[in-house]
Parts: structure tokens; sequence; C-alpha cells
């Protein structure tokens, strides 16, 4: 038996401006989510991006064909309720960031990891008043509580859309110093989830790629670009 799928019901989507938001239409209907919520975002720029996703869909509606939507809708079911749980979360991260924990060996690991990483701590200690040390082998060290707080300040202080992009950059680079590093275009994504990446492109120049580490890790720097320009979209103009 064939898996049922919704199919598509509207001519047009559009935008419409509403309570300090932006609503996305479907023939003068508000989209929903799937929470029942009407699908209202900060901006008119992402409130566009969606009701080009749902003018996109043909027949049948795919929804993996609507990452913009699907990001919005975790906004406003998931993290508007449980923000501080979220916030909190993705701030631990800097307790134990990717960029503070360096190889013992070879020397060629070691120099590639200062080279890549110490630059991105040196502008987390000057763009967001965190200073983080380094620590050699894997076994964690708490890093300085001023530090800690300072991060855990600015990742509180975003809002829901922010912060649902924010969750992806953080959590599938493994580093908070990266995800704030991406969201405030410090460099591009690309270089950033390159720098990310260093031990596993380290491994992949010594031993060779797998195809199939390979394919999940073009999935996650599709889902990491994604979530860079999500932070983007959800960027008010003043």
């Amino acid at each position: 038996m064939s898996e049922w799928k919704a199919k598509r019901f509207w001519k047009m989507a559009t935008v419409a401006e509403r309570d300090g938001g932006f609503a996305v239409e479907l023939d003068g209907r508000s989209v929903k989510t799937p929470a029942k919520q009407v699908l209202q975002v900060p901006t008119r720029a992402m409130a566009e991006a969606i009701a080009l996703e749902w003018d996109a869909q043909e027949d049948a509606i795919n929804p993996n064909t609507m990452p913009v939507t699907k990001t919005a809708n975790a906004a406003i079911d998931k993290v508007t309720i449980q923000h501080e749980e979220v916030a909190e979360m993705l701030a631990a991260y800097g307790d134990s960031d990717l960029l503070c924990y360096r190889a013992d060996s070879p020397e060629e690991l070691i120099a590639r990891q200062a080279e890549q990483w110490d630059p991105m701590l040196d502008w987390a200690a000057e763009h967001l008043d965190a200073r983080l040390e380094t620590r050699t082998g894997v076994v964690h060290a708490p890093q300085e509580k001023t530090a800690i707080e300072a991060l855990r300040q600015r990742t509180h202080a975003l809002d829901p859309f922010e912060l649902a992009a924010f969750h992806d950059l953080v959590s599938l680079s493994g580093s908070l110093v990266l995800g704030f590093a991406a969201a405030m275009g410090a460099r591009s994504a690309e270089e950033l989830w390159g720098i990310s990446r260093l031990d596993e492109i380290w491994q992949e120049e010594q031993w060779g790629e797998d195809d199939d580490a390979t394919a999940l890790a073009e999935i996650k720097r599709e889902a990491f670009l994604h979530a860079k320009r999500m932070f983007d979209l959800a960027q008010r103009v003043s």
C-alpha cells in the first residue's frame, strides 16, 4: 500500500504583514505549524523564502524540499516554549568546545590545529569577551567561569528563530565559538565548516576516504550552510 501524501490545494503563496511579524498565506489562508500555530516569522525575507518553498511544491507536498519552513516550524513549536532549556544546552558547549581539545601527536596535526583553531579562540576573546584555554587530550577540564558566563549570556539573548538556527550551527560543528563565528559572519560558513572538520580531514588524508562517512559529512555540511542562511534570514533590518 502506497503512503498517502498531502496534495497541493492552493494556487499562490503570499506574505502578509501582521502584528509586528510576517505570515505566509495560501490563497489568503494562514499556513499553520504542525502544532496548529500560525506560521508567523520575524522578517519579510524569511517569510518570502517560506512562500517560495510552498510555491515550488507541485502535485504532492514534500517537506524535505522545505528547509526554511521546517526550521521556522521548530522555532515556533519547540524553541519558543523551551527557550531556556535549548539555550542552556547550547551554552554548555562552551565548557567543552571542540577548538580547545588538542592532539598530543603527531606534530603535523598539532601544528594544523594551532594554525586553524587558535585564531578562532583569539576571535572569541576579542568579539565575545570569552577567552577559552586549550587542553591536550580529551579529558574534560573546566573553563574559567567568567568566559563561560559571557558565552551563556550571549546564547540566551538569541530570539527563538535565531536560536533554532544557532542550534544546528553549534551541534553540527561541535563548537560554540564556531557557531557564533558563523552567526556573526566572522568567516564564511564554508570555511568554518572546514575548520570544524579538521580532525576528520586529517584522518582522511592518512587513511583515505570512507564513502559512507563522506556522504554523511556532506549532509551535515548542507545542514550547516542552511542553518547559517536561516540565522541570516532571522535578522531584523533596523
